[in-house]
This record gives C-alpha cells, sequence and structure tokens, in this order.
C-alpha cells in the first residue's frame, strides 16, 4: 500500500466517525518554543492546553514534522527520519480511552478491502503505564489481547506531558512484531527493532506541577476535561505495510536514494558505509524540499540553518560517495515526484524550491572544496604532532574565514579519527559574539548609555510615553543626562550625550525604520538631536549633541521632530510596502521581504531570489510600484489580534514575540498587508515616486533591490536625464538610438582589443626567438636576460615565451625585469633537473624577496638604477646555485 493511500485512509477513517478533517500546519511554527512542528498535537497545542476552545470536538490531521536532535543517527537507524509524517485523531473533551483504543484497533486489524491496513491482530502488541489498570482492562476487552502481549512500562516509556506544568498523562503505544530475523523474542522491552512502535496513544487526564525530567514532578490532580492526542508513524505504518526493513526503503524515499546511488554509481545494499550515506540522502533531500516548500529559506540562524545544515549533509555525502557534479538538482526533482500525491505544492513551488536549493548548493561546494583543504591540512599537522585533538582555534578559523559550520568540522574530523577542542571553539565563539554586542551596543548608543543606569530611570518613571504616531512635537520633562562615564546632572554646549525624556514624539530605530532627527529645546538649551533607540523595552533614549546652553535632569523642554525628515521617512517607508508588494505581484508570492532598511529618500529590501533581475523584470517591478501611486491606493491602520492578522494574510515574521494586539498596515487593502509599527503616508501617491537604482547579490539565493524615493527619486531621475542627455551629445545620436549606438561602439573596441592581442602575441613570439638564439653560457646553461615594458604578466609571458624556444636537452635560465622593479625568473626542464630551482635564484638575486615554485619564480621591488645590475648577476648566480 502506497503512502498517499494509508494517509487517504486514515483519515478518511475519522471523518467517517465525527472527526473534522484539519490541514497540515506549516513546518515553521510560531510557537516561540520550537523551530518547526515536531508532532501531531502542536498545532492543536492551544486546545489541549485549554488556552482556547477548540472549534470541534473532535479533529484529525496528518501533520509535517521535522526533528533534527538526533541528526546524526540519520541513516544508521532503521526507524528514525529528520522529517516524518504523524497521523492524529484528537479528541477534545470528547471521548476518551476507550473509544481510543476501539479506533485504534479497528483501523489497524481491519481487512485492506474494508478500508483499514490489515495488521494481524496475533502480531500486534501493547505497552501500558503501569498503573493505569483500565488502558490494560481495555485492551483484553476491546481486543482481546491476552495478558503477555499488554506490556506494564514506568514513566520514561509511558507517561506524556510537554515538558511543563500542564496537561499530562499515561500512554499506551501499540508494536507490530516484524519477526524472527529482524531480533529477540519478547516483546518491545526486549527489542525494538523487531518489535516496531507504529502508534502512540495518550490519554490527557492529569495536571502536573513543576519538576525536571519525566517523572520529577507532582502530579496536581484530575483534568476537568480529558483529551486524547494520538499519533501514528506514517513512515513506520508504510515500512510495515510495504514489508521494507527501514523506512528509507518506502515509496516516498527509495527512489531518492535509487536516483542517489545511480548517479554515484554505486550499489545499495553492497557496502554498510555508502548504505548510511545513501539514506542520509534520501532522507536529507526529502526533509530539505518539504522546509523549502514552507517557505524556510538556508541562512546562517535559527530555521535557516537547520535547513542550510541538512542540505550540506546531503550535498557531502554524495561527494564521500564519489559524486563530484552538483546533485540536488537531479535528486530534488526525484523527491518532487515522490511527495507530490501527497503534498501538491511541491510540484507548485518546485521552480522556487530549486532556485534556492542550486544556489545554496553552489555556495557549498565553493566553501567545501576550500575548507576540506584547510581541515585536511590541519588534521596532518595534529598526527604528525602525535596529538588527536584539533585545537579550538583552528575549528574557529574554518568556522569564521571559511564559512565551514562546527557541526561539519567535527564530522569530517572524526571521520580522520581526530577529535576537535569544542570548548575552544566555543570560547572563541562567546567572545566574537560579545564584541558584536558590544560594538553593536556602542553605534547603537554612540557609546555614552549605560544600560544599568537606563535600567534604573525605567523602573523610576516607567515606560517613555511615545508619541511618534501621534504628533511631532511634544512637552516633555528630562528625566536623565548620561554622559560617556555614567548619569551627570546637566549637559553642555558641544557635548554629546544620551537624554531620557518623559514622553517624545521622536520614532526610535525599528521594523527598518530610521531614526527621526529633530531638536530638543529648553528655556536655556538647545540640543540637536542625532538618533534614536530603544534600548530596554519600553524605554526610548536619546543621543543629542548640546548646541548652545546647558541641559539638566527636571528641565521642561519641547521635543520636536523635523517635520522634513518624517515626511522624507514616512515617504519611504512606505515605499518599502510598496515595493514589497511590487516584487510579490511580478515574481511571485515566494519573493518576500527577509530585511530591509529606510530613511529619507532611501530604501532597500531583501528577498530570497536566485540569479539577477533582468532589465525587464526590474522595469516591470518598477512599474507595478509606481503605477499603485498613481491609482492613489488608500495607506490604513488597523489592530487585530495576530490570528486574525494571519487570517487576513498579513505578512510579518510571525516567529518573532508580538503582544495581544498587533498593527496591520494596509496600502490598497489586500494588496499590501504587513504587521508593521512604522510611521507611513496617509494616500500613496504621498510617495511621489519609487526609482529602483541597483540590484544586487547579498549572499547564496538571496538578493537586495535599492531605491531612490520622494523627492530624491524625482532628483535620481532627473540626474540619469541628463547623464543620457549628455552622451546623446556626445555620440550625436537620438536618444532611442543610444544602445545600439553604444553595442556598436563596443564591439568595435572588443575587435581592436582582439586585434592588438594578436599583434602583442606575434610580438612577444618574434621577440622570444631573437632572445633565445642571444642566450649567454653561464657554467653549461643558457641564460637569457632582458627587460619588458609592462606588468608583471607581460614579463611573465615573455618569459615563458623564451623558455619554450630555447635548445631542446640544454638547461636554460630566462629572467625577465619589468621597468618598475619586477622581476620573473624561470627555468626549462634540464635545468630543473640538473638542480637549479627559480624560487632560490629570485631569492638570491633579490636579498631574500619573492618566491614561486621550483620552476617559475617573481619578486619585486627593485630600485630603477639597480635593474641592470641584478639582471647582469642572473648568470653568476646561476652557475653557483
Amino acid at each position: 500500500m502506497r503512502t498517499a493511500e494509508i494517509r487517504t485512509r486514515f483519515l478518511d477513517f475519522f471523518a467517517a466517525r465525527g472527526h473534522t478533517v484539519v490541514p497540515s500546519a506549516p513546518l515553521p511554527t510560531p510557537d516561540p518554543t520550537l523551530l518547526f512542528v515536531n508532532a501531531g498535537m502542536v498545532p492543536f497545542k492551544p486546545y489541549l492546553t485549554g488556552e482556547r476552545t477548540a472549534p470541534w470536538p473532535r479533529a484529525t490531521s496528518v501533520q509535517k514534522c521535522v526533528r533534527t536532535l538526533d541528526i546524526e543517527e540519520v541513516g544508521r537507524t532503521t526507524r528514525h527520519g529528520s522529517f516524518f509524517q504523524m497521523n492524529g485523531n484528537f479528541s477534545f473533551g470528547d471521548y476518551f480511552k476507550r473509544e481510543a483504543v476501539a479506533f485504534a484497533w479497528e483501523l489497524s486489524t481491519t481487512p485492506v478491502a474494508d478500508g483499514g491496513y490489515g495488521l494481524d491482530p496475533d502480531r500486534i502488541w501493547v505497552t501500558v503505564h503501569h498503573s493505569d489498570s483500565e488502558a490494560r482492562g481495555i485492551w483484553r476487552e476491546v481486543a482481546g489481547l491476552p495478558e503477555r502481549r499488554i506490556v506494564a512500562r514506568g514513566d520514561e516509556d509511558n507517561f506524556w506531558s510537554m515538558g511543563v506544568p500542564g496537561p499530562c498523562g499515561p500512554c499506551s503505544e501499540l508494536y507490530y512484531d516484524r519477526g524472527p530475523s529482524l531480533g529477540r523474542e519478547g516483546g518491545p522491552a526486549v527489542d525494538e527493532d523487531r518489535y516496531m512502535e507504529f502508534w502512540n496513544l495518550v490519554f490527557m487526564q492529569y495536571e502536573r506541577g513543576e519538576g525536571a525530567g519525566k517523572s520529577g514532578y507532582p502530579v496536581l490532580g484530575e483534568l476537568p476535561r480529558r483529551n486524547i492526542d494520538t499519533g501514528m508513524g506514517l513512515e513506520r505504518m508504510a515500512t510495515l505495510l510495504q514489508g521494507k526493513d527501514n523506512l528509507y526503503e518506502i515509496d516516498e524515499t527509495r527512489p531518492i536514494l535509487d536516483r542517489a546511488a545511480e548517479l554515484a554509481s554505486v550499489r545499495y545494499g553492497s557496502d554498510p558505509q555508502a548504505d548510511v550515506r545513501l539514506r542520509v540522502v534520501a532522507d536529507h533531500v526529502r526533509t530539505a524540499l518539504m522546509l523549502l516548500a514552507d517557505g524556510t529559506a538556508p541562512g546562517n540562524e535559527g530555521r535557516g540553518y537547520v535547513l542550510r545544515r541538512i542540505m550540506r549533509r546531503a550535498v557531502r555525502s554524495m561527494r564521500q560517495l564519489g559524486y563530484q557534479e552538483p546533485a540536488l538538482p537531479e535528486l530534488l526533482a526525484t523527491a518532487r515526484d515522490c511527495m507530490a500525491p501527497g503534498y501538491p505544492e511541491v510540484t507548485e513551488s518546485y521552480a522556487r524550491i530549486s532556485d534556492q536549493a542550486c544556489g545554496e548548493e553552489d555556495a557549498f561546494r565553493a566553501t567545501l572544496k576550500q575548507g576540506t583543504t584547510v581541515l585536511d591540512t590541519a588534521v596532518s599537522q595534529v598526527k604528525k604532532d602525535g596529538g588527536r585533538t584539533l585545537p579550538g582555534a583552528q575549528a574557529f578559523l574554518l568556522h569564521d574565514t571559511y564559512g565551514f559550520p562546527i557541526d561539519l568540522t567535527l564530522e569530517m574530523a572524526a571521520e580522520q579519527g581526530v577529535e576537535v577542542d569544542r570548548e575552544g571553539f566555543t570560547a572563541l565563539m562567546d567572545d566574537q559574539r560579545e564584541r558584536a554586542r558590544a560594538d553593536a551596543r556602542a553605534r547603537k548608543s554612540g557609546g555614552t548609555a549605560d544600560t544599568s543606569a537606563l535600567r534604573a530611570l525605567l523602573d523610576a518613571n516607567g515606560p517613555t510615553d511615545w508619541r511618534a504616531w501621534d504628533t511631532l512635537t511634544t512637552e516633555s520633562r528630562v528625566l536623565g543626562v548620561l554622559g560617556a562615564t555614567g548619569p551627570v546632572p546637566v549637559a553642555r554646549a558641544g557635548e554629546i550625550v544620551t537624554v531620557v525624556l518623559d514622553r517624545t514624539p521622536f520614532y526610535a530605530e525599528s521594523g527598518g525604520q530610521d531614526s527621526d532627527a529633530g531638536r530638543i529645546s529648553g528655556a536655556g538649551a538647545e540640543a540637536e538631536v542625532l538618533d534614536v533607540q530603544r534600548p530596554l523595552p519600553g524605554l526610548v533614549a536619546h543621543q543629542v549633541r548640546v548646541t548652545a546652553g546647558e541641559l539638566a535632569v527636571g528641565d521642561s523642554v519641547v521635543a520636536a521632530v523635523d517635520p522634513e525628515w518624517r515626511l522624507g521617512a514616512r515617504q519611504a517607508h512606505s515605499g518599502t510596502h510598496v515595493l514589497h508588494a511590487a516584487l510579490r505581484e511580478i515574481l511571485g508570492p515566494t519573493a518576500l521581504q527577509s530585511g530591509s532598511y529606510n530613511r529619507p529618500g532611501y530604501l532597500r529590501l531583501d528577498f530570497p531570489w536566485r540569479g539577477a533581475l533582468s532589465p525587464t523584470v526590474r522595469g516591470e517591478i518598477e512599474e507595478a510600484a509606481n503605477r499603485a501611486l498613481r491609482g492613489d491606493l488608500p495607506v490604513g491602520v488597523r489592530w487585530m489580534t495576530l490570528p486574525e492578522a494571519k487570517q487576513i494574510g498579513a505578512l510579518a515574521l510571525f516567529d518573532e514575540t508580538y503582544g495581544e494586539k498587533v498593527r496591520v498596515v494596509e496600502i490598497g487593502g489586500a494588496w499590501s498587508r504587513e504587521l508593521c509599527g512604522g510611521t507611513h503616508v496617509a494616500h500613496a501617491s504621498q510617495i511621489g515616486t519609487v526609482a529602483l537604482t541597483a540590484e544586487s547579490s547579498v549572499g547564496a539565493g538571496m538578493r537586495r533591490v535599492e531605491a531612490a524615493v520622494g523627492i530624491e527619486g524625482f532628483g535620481y531621475l532627473a540626474r540619469e536625464r541628463d547623464l543620457v542627455s549628455r552622451i546623446s551629445d556626445q555620440l550625436g545620436s537620438p536618444r532611442g538610438e543610444l544602445p545600439e549606438r553604444i553595442a556598436g561602439l563596443l564591439d568595435r573596441l572588443k575587435a581592436a582589443d582582439r586585434e592588438n592581442a594578436r599583434l602583442k602575441s606575434e610580438a612577444t613570439t618574434v621577440r622570444a626567438a631573437e632572445l633565445a638564439a642571444g642566450g649567454v653560457d653561464a657554467n653549461g646553461s643558457l641564460v637569457v636576460t632582458t627587460t619588458v615594458r609592462g606588468t608583471a604578466a607581460d614579463a611573465r609571458a615573455l618569459a615563458l615565451a623564451v623558455r619554450d624556444r630555447l635548445p631542446t636537452g640544454q638547461a636554460g635560465v630566462v629572467a625577465v625585469a619589468t621597468e618598475d622593479g619586477g622581476l620573473v625568473v624561470t627555468l626549462n626542464r634540464p635545468a630543473k633537473e640538473a638542480g637549479l630551482d627559480a624560487s632560490a635564484l629570485v631569492k638570491r638575486l633579490l636579498n631574500g624577496r619573492g618566491g614561486g615554485s621550483a620552476q617559475i619564480a617573481q619578486g619585486g621591488g627593485v630600485p630603477r638604477d639597480r635593474l641592470r645590475q641584478v639582471l647582469a648577476d642572473v648568470p653568476r648566480v646561476a652557475s653557483t646555485n
């Protein structure tokens, strides 16, 4: 039975028994404690914990899951994978143990012809918690199981909780006996390879308190509403029903494994080590496909790093199998075909998935080539010195300079029998992070803000009354002034300090928007606002330069934002939203913003995309943005809950922390709808214009677009117009004919360059022949010396040309100097075989400077007045080398 049919039968079975079919949630989860959904119950967690009322009394789903805690074990065991699917049925205060057991037994043992899975009832074993006599009795009554196949186990195996105070309860697991060829007799307590777990029934009936581990907490009492949470491993059921030894050989993974074996020209089953690598490839490629399909992009932190690590392990495993070409284009297409029956979105999004994956593989192949050489050299040195541990500094160098992740260093070192000083590496990483934090703190506060002093101000006065959305001016009071060494009572003209006010209209840098500029004025002081930050939640700090008088704690002041600055900031921030919507309109919904920055007149936006945007596409994006401006789309702000924002399609980094209510900024309604705390225009036409000025790469699979906005955008377009006018005048061509005219000029220049190169090559050949014929004898070696006008590359080309024209069989030395003090020395094969060394010759001629190989070397820095003497010394030095 194919995996897709197992999935369908499960959902159909429970739908027929009153369960609402709930689609799988995306793998990235908004749960702040998780990177990815790692169990079927995760999307239902608010209902199971009682935080929210479930919209249905009973539900069923097939949930996509990713677990990477034991990623190194993938491929080594028969039943664990990084991506898996969990079939589940859930009851929210509706049915309980008897019904859950009856459903599981019925679906598992009903014949295939009648809609079940057809498992042999006599080969099913179950486990129960040692205290759960009720479950034991139900299994005897409902399934007719004998006592010997109902195994009692302890808290570690058969008592469930989420690891924190809340719901908990005993569970009962179903196992299938796969036969004596796979292990010992005696049930799951004896051998969990032979007896494979395929379904877990969790009976949530108690509430637990604080405590560690699986049993180090008190059970506080019964829950007011008892729930059921079950999980059947789809891959494990496929393993059983398809008669396979492990989950890597089922229909959704075996074709990937076979394609990998075909590419690498190896046979699965012939070499245990190769088999592990093939299974790693099959598992990881499928996992990467599903993560990419759900919008995760490779990166250096969090989810992106998990995906990057999985993809790199797959690529490296293929290289270890002997396949040196790009592997993901072939393997991902196979994985797509395997998963499409259950997840058609992998086909719909495949162009984007493939682009991102191929870009990541290309970047990693370059990293792997450089880093492997460095690592191999370092490991060889460790072994040569009689050690077994690679220094932490070397691992840090690989990470910091060559982009080699530590987990890859650990794996590759272990393969060569060498450990890594992980503590030393961690210490260096911590030092680097602390330096980065200190630098960021210094840049954010201008080096003047004392965090402890700011905390004291926040504790004493409460949060800043922040009015940036409502006004440009506030009457305020100075709560604190901080200098370079801490709090000060007063700041005088010329000093740069950090000022905290009780209320402020200034926008603090956040959400990609730069901070406001403006002034703080009092009866006896004037100060220019240089920067505004939120160093602590709820506190706004202003970095200012006092321009006149004295600014003291307790002063009454007027805080005023520069209106022109704020106008430009609003235009740029709204322009960023407009450009983001235009990107998605032209490139598709996968062109999601992954970072942005905007200030008056300028914006930039990063998004995942592989390959440069063509001029045509850039023009379409710019046109879509300005069409929104010409349409004067309304800009509105709405407050709502995060689930409501998600429901209406608002875009955001949903893994970030938000309050109970979120601020949604809309431009043209659903055309642009994003969570945002920035300042915006009231109508799109107020942005003025959006003029794309640049598009570039900012990493593997990531692009950046930049634009000028508002009056700066019009200025940019005016400068472009003037530039075109000047070029048109200089070339004497109408503007419309400039592209063809310039293309013609470039073709002529390229033709002239080719002709010059040909003539230069011919001249070099003629001169080389003349020089080779005029060499002088130096103790049996023919020595040729000369000077060339040009670069070191010209000298090298002439030296090699002369060397190749020296008489066959006679040792020859060629030395060519450049007028700017460079020297190239090369030897022919007989000279090298006679013991001469080009690198040694250069060093003797230049007093230790220069170097290269034994056959060709070079140096520089020879004073012009010594060039003639250096060349004159070549025969003598060559004859005594």
